[in-house]
């Protein structure tokens, strides 16, 4: 005669799944919803025109890299705060400009490439 044994992952009501369910999605947004937050403070802290580069101190090329990856955050918070810009002002010239170029280009250009080719995948 077999015996008959319950499983105790199985045990539970479709409501008490449903409910657990709904947790898990709340405490996810939860995370998510923080997980932004603590990212907009401490990009809000490196926005070119900030004030934090000046005559004896210019940003170079890796500040260049970092403003232009940060670049639409900071256009959408210069609606909102005058000194902040796209661009720093006081910069060291061709070197601060390449790293801009090449963060914006490389940055946008390569998720332009990564749709592309998943939509080429899925056809």
């Amino acid at each position: 005669m077999k015996q008959i044994t319950a499983n105790p992952i199985s045990v539970g009501t479709n409501q008490e799944k449903d409910q657990m369910s709904r947790g898990r999605e709340r405490n996810a947004r939860l995370r998510l919803i923080l997980m932004l937050l603590v990212l907009s403070f401490l990009v809000a802290g490196c926005f070119p025109g900030d004030g934090h580069f000046d005559e004896d101190q210019r940003a170079g090329f890796f500040s260049g890299i970092w403003h232009g990856w940060i670049a639409p955050i900071s256009l959408v918070y210069g609606f909102f705060n005058k000194n902040v810009r796209i661009y720093e002002q006081q910069n060291v010239g061709w070197w601060y400009d390449l790293g801009f170029y090449v963060a914006i280009i490389g940055g946008f250009g390569g998720f332009a490439l990564v749709r592309k080719k998943s939509k080429g995948k899925g056809d």
